[in-house]
Order: C-alpha cells, then sequence, then structure tokens
C-alpha cells in the first residue's frame, strides 16, 4: 500500500515537471519506450525475473535531462538466462539492475554500444549488480562490461565472482569515437575473482597492446578492489594519460601494471596486502609514468608482484613489447611491512635496457621483517634516489639517496622543484617534501569509507548466504549411496559407508558437496566398472574423503574432476585413509577444469599402479593449469609402480602465480616407475616446495625428481633424505638446501 502511495506520489510530481515516468513489465515493452523516450523520462522496469533478454537502449537525452532506466525496486529486476544490455544513446542512465543466473555467450554482458555506429556517449550505469553470471564452460571468454565512445560513467556498481576467461571490464580504444573518452569508472566493488589458472583474469583493462599509443583519460577512482586473485594484472593499462586514483586493494594477488601506453597517474591509493601471499602493488614500464603518495602495507608479492616493479625494456622495442622506463617520478609512497621491490625486473637476454631517468624521491620504508627493502637485477644507475628514509636497522647497503637515521635525507632540490611545479596540474595534491604517504594514521578510516561508499548499496545489505550443514546418511551397499545421491541432488551430503563391499554399475557423479567417511576399521572393497574414473566431482563443489580404508584392485582410475570444461572452481580434501591396489590413477585433472585447492594428508597408498595424481592434460602451451594450491603432507607412498605426481603447465606466460605444490613430510618407500619415467615431474609449475621427505629404495638408477621449466619459477627442494633411491634432474630455479643422499 504504502509503495503504491509512493509510486502515486512520484507519478504526480513527474507530470508537474513535463517528465513522463513509465512503467514497462516485458521486453516488448521497454523496447517501445526506448523508441518513444524523450528526454526527461523515467522508465521503470517491473520487478520480478527477467529472463532471456536483450535490452538495447538507443533514445537521447540531454545534460540537464537524462533519460534514466531504473528497476522499480533496486535489486529485484533480475536478469537471467541468456541477457545483455546494450547501451548507444546520449545521457542515458541505467540504474538498479541485478545480472545473476545467467551468461552472456561471446558477447559482453554490459556493452556501451548498440552496433558498431552506435556508441554510447555521456550514459551512465550506477546501482548495478553482476554476480557469477558467467559463461558455463572455462574457455569460452567474454568481458563482463565493454565501454566504447566517451564521457561515460559506471558508478556504485558491484562485480562479483567472474570464474570464465576474458577481462571482466575493458575500455575499448578501436577508433577516435573511443580515444580521449574521459570515462570515469568510480566507487565500484570488485571482488572474489578466484585465481583463473591462465591469463586473461585482469579485473580492468584500459586499451589493448595494438592501441597502446593512443590516450584514452579513463579515471579509475574511489573503489574498492578484494580478494582480486585472477591472474598477476589487477588493472592493465594499455593506453595513455590515465589516472588511477583513491582506490584500495585489499588482499589482491596482482597489480596495477602500466604495461603500455605513457604518462600515467598512480595516485594516492592503498594496497593493503594484510601477509597475503602474492599481494602486489604497482609494475612500471614505459615512459612517463608517476607512481606518487600510494601507501603498501605488508605486500607480500615477489618479482611482478612485488609491492613495486621497475622493469626492464626490450632495446629499441615496439610499442606493444616492452618499452625501456624512462622519465617515471616514483615520489611519497610508504612501504610498510613489504616485501622488496624489484629494480629492473624482468632483466634477460632479450629484456637488457635498464631504467633510465628515473626520479625515486622521499619515499619511505618501514620493515622489521626483511633483510633487504629491495633487489636490484641489472644496472641502476639510471634512477636517482634522494630523500627516502628507511628502517634505521636495516643492514642492506642500499644506493645513495637512502637514509637510515630516520630524519629526511639529502634532496635535490633543482630537481624536487621541476617536479613540484608539474604535480601542481598533474596530481591532486602538489609533491610533499615530506617523506611517504601523507595520510597514513588515516588509512584505516580511508579503508572503511571506501567500502561503505563503494559498489551497490542495496546488495551489500543482503549480506552472504549462510553455510548449511552436511545431512548425513549412513549406507551399506553401492545402490545405497547411488540413491542418497540421487534424491539429495543439492544438499550437502556426509556419505557413511557402513558395509565392507561397494559394487557399483555405473560412475558416481557428484553434483553436490559431498563427504565420504566411515567409521568400519576393515578394508572396504570398491568394485567398478572399466572406462571412466568411478567418481567425478561436477565442478563448484567439494569431495571430501576421510576416515576410510580403501581396497580398490576392482577400479581402474579413483577420481576425476568435472571433463565438461566447467567455468566453475572445485576443492579437494583427503586425510587419514588408506588406498590399496589401485590398477589406475587415483586422480586425474580433466582438460580445462580448474581445483582451487586439493589437500592431501595423512593417508597411505600402497601399490598403485597408476599415476597417483596426474595433471597432464593441459598441452595447448598456454599457461594453462589445473589446480591453484596443492598439498601433498604426511602421507606414506609404499611399494607403487607409477609415478606419484606428473604435473603440466605449458607455455611461457608470466601473469599466474601457480601452481603452488607442497610436496612435505611424506615417506616414499620401494616405489619405482615400470616405465623409467620420474616418480615426481614438474613441468612449469610455478612455486614449488619439497621438503622433510624420506625416498627409500625408489626409482634407483633412474630420475627420482625432475624439474622443466619455460619461464621464471621458484623451487625450493630442502631437507630431504635420499637412501638407494634415484636423482634430481634440476635447474637454474631449483634451490636445493640441507639435503642428505645417502
Amino acid at each position: 500500500m504504502i509503495r503504491t502511495l509512493l509510486l502515486s506520489l512520484f507519478l504526480s510530481v513527474s507530470i508537474l515537471t513535463n517528465a513522463n515516468t513509465i512503467l514497462v513489465k516485458n521486453i516488448e515493452e521497454l523496447k517501445k519506450a526506448n523508441k518513444e523516450a524523450v528526454p526527461g523520462d523515467i522508465i521503470v522496469l517491473q520487478n520480478g525475473e527477467w529472463n532471456n533478454v536483450t535490452i538495447s537502449l538507443n533514445c537521447t537525452g540531454t545534460l540537464a535531462k537524462p533519460i534514466t532506466f531504473k528497476a522499480q525496486t533496486a535489486g529485484k529486476v533480475i536478469i537471467t538466462g541468456n541477457s545483455k544490455l546494450l547501451l548507444g544513446g546520449t545521457y542515458i542512465t541505467v540504474d538498479g539492475l541485478y545480472f545473476t543466473r545467467g551468461f552472456a555467450g561471446d558477447d559482453a554482458i554490459i556493452k556501451f554500444r548498440k552496433s558498431s555506429s552506435e556508441l554510447a556517449n555521456n550514459c551512465r550505469l550506477t546501482n548495478t549488480v553482476i554476480n557469477d553470471f558467467n559463461n558455463p564452460k572455462r574457455m569460452d571468454d567474454n568481458y563482463w562490461v565493454m565501454l566504447y565512445g566517451k564521457n561515460n560513467r559506471i558508478d556504485h556498481c558491484s562485480f562479483l565472482n567472474k570464474k570464465n576467461m576474458g577481462v571482466l571490464m575493458a575500455v575499448i580504444l578501436d577508433d577516435e569515437r573511443s580515444r580521449e573518452n574521459f570515462h570515469s569508472i568510480d566507487h565500484n566493488y570488485f571482488g572474489f575473482r578466484l585465481p583463473l589458472a591462465s591469463n586473461t583474469g585482469e579485473i580492468l583493462r584500459v586499451g589493448v597492446s595494438q592501441h597502446c599509443e593512443f590516450n584514452s583519460n579513463t579515471i579509475i577512482t574511489d573503489n574498492l578492489f578484494e580478494h582480486c586473485d585472477g591472474e598477476t594484472e589487477i588493472i592493465s593499462i594499455k593506453s595513455g594519460s590515465n589516472y588511477v586514483r583513491n582506490n584500495i586493494f585489499k588482499e589482491c594477488q596482482g597489480s596495477v601494471v602500466l604495461r603500455h601506453g605513457d604518462n600515467n597517474t598512480v595516485e594516492n591509493n592503498i594496497f593493503l596486502g594484510n601477509n597475503k601471499e602474492g599481494t602486489g602493488g604497482v609494475r612500471v614500464i614505459n615512459k612517463g609514468q608517476w607512481v606518487v603518495n600510494n601507501l603498501f602495507y605488508q605486500c607480500r608479492g615477489e618479482w611482478f608482484r612485488t609491492p613495486l616493479s621497475i622493469m626492464n625494456g626490450v632495446p629499441n622495442s615496439p610499442a606493444n613489447r616492452y618499452v625501456a622506463v624512462t622519465d617515471a617520478l616514483i615520489a611519497n609512497n610508504s612501504f610498510l611491512q613489504c616485501a622488496p621491490m624489484g629494480i629492473c625486473i624482468g632483466s634477460d637476454t632479450e629484456r637488457s635496457v635498464a631504467p633510465k631517468d628515473v626520479f625515486f624521491i622521499n619515499n619511505e620504508f618501514n620493515n622489521l621483517r626483511d633483510s633487504l627493502i629491495y633487489n636490484a637485477y641489472d644496472d641502476i644507475s639510471g634512477i636517482n634516489f634522494f630523500g627516502n628514509q628507511v628502517t634505521a636497522n636495516l643492514k642492506q647497503t642500499l644506493a645513495k639517496g637512502f637514509d637510515k637515521t630516520g630524519k629526511p635525507g639529502s634532496n635535490n632540490k633543482a630537481a624536487f622543484d621541476s617536479l613540484y611545479l608539474a604535480s601542481k596540474t598533474r596530481l591532486q595534491s602538489p609533491l610533499s617534501s615530506k617523506a611517504g604517504y601523507a595520510d597514513k594514521s588515516k588509512f584505516l578510516e580511508k579503508e572503511k569509507n571506501t567500502r561503505l561508499n563503494s559498489g551497490a548499496v542495496w546488495f551489500a545489505a543482503m549480506g552472504m548466504e549462510k553455510t548449511s550443514a552436511s545431512k548425513i546418511i549412513n549406507c551399506v551397499n553401492a545402490a545405497s549411496v547411488e540413491d542418497a545421491l540421487a534424491k539429495n541432488g543439492n544438499v550437502k551430503l556426509m556419505i557413511n559407508l557402513t558395509g565392507t563391499a561397494y559394487e557399483f554399475k555405473a560412475p558416481l557423479i557428484l553434483t553436490q558437496d559431498v563427504i565420504l567417511t566411515s567409521a568400519q576399521k576393515k578394508p572396504i572393497k570398491f568394485v567398478a566398472p572399466d572406462g571412466s574414473a568411478l567418481i567425478q566431482v561436477i565442478a563448484g563443489n567439494t569431495l571430501t574423503i576421510k576416515n576410510v580404508n580403501l581396497n580398490l584392485a576392482a577400479v581402474t582410475d579413483f577420481i576425476s574432476s568435472d571433463t565438461s570444461g566447467s567455468s566453475n572452481h572445485s576443492n579437494f580434501k583427503i586425510s587419514n585413509s588408506h588406498f590399496v591396489n589401485l590398477k589406475g590413477n587415483f586422480f586425474t585433472a580433466a582438460k580445462y577444469s580448474v581445483a582451487d585447492s586439493i589437500i592431501v594428508y595423512n593417508n597411505t597408498f600402497t601399490n598403485c599402479g597408476g599415476t597417483v595424481f596426474s595433471f597432464i592434460a593441459e598441452t595447448d602451451n598456454k599457461g594453462l593449469y589445473n589446480v591453484e594450491i596443492f598439498k601433498i603432507n604426511n602421507n606414506r607412498f609404499i611399494s607403487c609402480t607409477g609415478q606419484i605426481l606428473y604435473m603440466v603447465r605449458g607455455g611461457n606466460d608470466e601473469s599466474t602465480m601457480g601452481p603452488d605444490l607442497t610436496f612435505s613430510k611424506n615417506i616414499i618407500t620401494n616405489c619405482s616407475t615400470a616405465d623409467g619415467s620420474p616418480l615426481i615431474h614438474n613441468f612449469g609449475t610455478q612455486l614449488t616446495l619439497i621438503e622433510k621427505n624420506i625416498f627409500t629404495n625408489s626409482n634407483a638408477g633412474k630420475t627420482l625428481i625432475r624439474y622443466v621449466d619455460l619461464v621464471r619459477s621458484v623451487h625450493r627442494f630442502r631437507n630431504n633424505t635420499i637412501v638407494k633411491s634415484g636423482n634430481i634432474d634440476s635447474n637454474k630455479f631449483v634451490i636445493s638446501t640441507g639435503n642428505k643422499v645417502k
């Protein structure tokens, strides 16, 4: 009743002001309203589910009287199915839509272009949410938002859970109609992009390499980026004269990357790593880049993800490769308890040009954790350091221009005065002669305010769904297991095995979270038909196996990830269990599948004939892989005749962080591959820690562990005991310490 009265009052006011308010109930009425709209009109979309719709708008408003398309109630107009929004008019505002439970195919979900001849100008998208609106297949890539035209604004929107390939939001500079566009991307929330296990996991990209010599003039300000872990680039700048300003980056495994284009500015941002692994800051490439008055707190990224990375360039580089860093300014930044920054990152035989004419002034380093504040990989004589303050207890020998006393260091007044004059027009606030970020004492307050003022308020108020408890079902035989799965497809299940023999007629397809457990101490016999793995976990779910004792002699392959290529991710946990006599692979990662984590601890694997953990499907050499974090700890492998682990990440892409493998405190006894292959084979695995394992009588006379890498990796092989076992096939990325060979 109240809502009806308010709508009537709104209609009355609209009539008095010569503006029409039109309620539309379906896509046909919306099309009609768009065609007939005049400046000042407000078109209200009726609450409800709008399924399989293309909302195409190309009307013309004015600065004083934009045409507004808004939800009857923000968040209650739910766009589902194969749907999208196309904007191709002038002074249009879209307000309050909710995209969820759908996908857009090979097109963008929201595009500021109706057709190649109808681009949006002076249009606004506000108070709108896209949440988990993903193409079903991981490799079917698309953008969520594509910005064309000029002077468009995206504000107070929330973008969450993009899982398939493709940049979330892209600014397109195809031709003059979209260059020097002055778009504003402000007060939005970008969150929870899981590691994509491939390239194209950026949140924001401004331009592409082909158009990198054009200016975009895009302003990215006052946004909150949280857990944006898709790949090493959170924001990828590939054009000129853009501003990244006043944003919060919270626990994001990546950086703002000035990849191509000149004269970009990164100013007054806060990077809150909070000691999360891989959290970065800013990476600098090209000419005239300014990184000023930013706060970096507990950022722990390495190499391309260091809190600050100043890269080497390629001699006479084309614009779309690695142009050397010149005429850059790094000033008034604070690095608090951060991992060392990297200077001349990427130095190799191709990237051989060191930075030149770089001014590194009045920065602050406060670090009681690390022994270094920077690593230099090439000649740093082209960088002018002055006025930088460093923690007094640091023992690193530093270049001239760093002061450890805590007092202002020596300054280059002439250089500072010149830069100060330039800063008055380029920056929000002129350069300060004081070292460090200006508002350190207020950064927690700023984070709070940014959170309160970013994203769609109505969506934040909805809160998170509560996690439901598992339904426990006792299963005495295979038929009861199959029945439990069939009748509880959307319920978390704990299947308690109470019998001793389970003869399955077909593979088990798990479409929900499942815990497989038993109180039985005697071995439980599984029987399965040859062919597919006995258990396939559909993407988006978690399989937990704990406290079981399984005889798998009548099983060929045991577990497989989703074979459909879904964009959803899965998780696996296997603990306190015994597995014997498996003929084939224990775990097989299917092509294009992704697991966020696989945790295997305190298990025994005896007489396995195939590969225990097989990750060899990604053979396209595009940097794809199937698991982000893989931990194999405190297990026993006894008398296995297949490989324990074979992991492949092909290609030379440098944008990802995984796989991250830990193989620790395991006991490997009398294991030897029948075909002479390595017992553990890491091909392109980015991060490995193999430590405190005991290898006894395993692959003697052959290769115990092999490392093969096409790009830089980090391998730590330490404190292992190797008794009458094979050799280690190493490379330059392997750091070997404390191992004992007997």
